[in-house]
């Protein structure tokens, strides 16, 4: 299981409890009119009441052992939410893990995903074993591929119709970043950030 408790130089990531739920809904609310296209629980009707249902479940996954969800935060704002952060195993036997995310429009463009992904990878491959994280980006969906590419994922190609979002099938690149090539690059300093 990885540690509830993450930090990067200006990132806290830490596991949701029922206290995140208000800086939780507040931070989708600001970010409901981005979101809304990419990811299919961003509805313009989304409540409260859905804030506090992915709460449980986080908690509950947690006990599970089946996901990890984290709260982005900065540390120089630690009350502010500016993000969330998931880690889940795809492949028990091929040691395969996904990871999704998403940041308060707001806070696009100063490398908080970026940070925040490459410290959940070093999660993954160093303290959990991992050989390979895939992310599943929505086609069109650019800031998200760029954090993708910043961080030396390959570009498989492209998952036909994966998810139904709003009444319409949406395309998805599948990247993909094995834990020999995340070594690699952390030893030579090509990661960018």
């Amino acid at each position: 299981m990885p540690r509830a408790h993450l930090e990067t130089d200006r990132l806290i990531l830490q596991r949701f409890t029922r206290k995140d739920a208000s800086t939780l809904d507040d931070a989708i609310r600001a970010s409901l009119g981005d979101l809304n296209q990419w990811l299919p629980w961003a509805r313009m009707d989304y409540t409260s009441s859905d804030t506090t249902a992915f709460i449980r479940e986080s908690v509950q996954a947690w006990k599970e052992n089946r996901a990890w969800d984290y709260s982005i935060r900065l540390k120089t704002d630690p009350g502010r939410h500016v993000g969330n952060i998931s880690l889940w195993t795809v492949s028990k036997l091929g040691k395969i893990s996904e990871i999704g995310y998403w940041i308060r429009s707001d806070e696009t463009g100063r490398g908080v995903c970026t940070e925040a992904v490459d410290r959940v990878l070093e999660e993954g491959f160093a303290a959990l074993g991992y050989h390979k994280a895939v992310l599943r980006i929505a086609v069109g969906n650019d800031n998200s591929d760029r954090v993708a590419d910043k961080l030396g994922f390959t570009r498989e190609g492209v998952l036909r119709e994966e998810l139904l979002i709003r009444g319409n099938w949406v395309d998805h690149s599948l990247w993909s970043l094995l834990d020999r090539e995340y070594r690699a690059l952390r030893q030579s300093g090509a990661k960018r950030r």
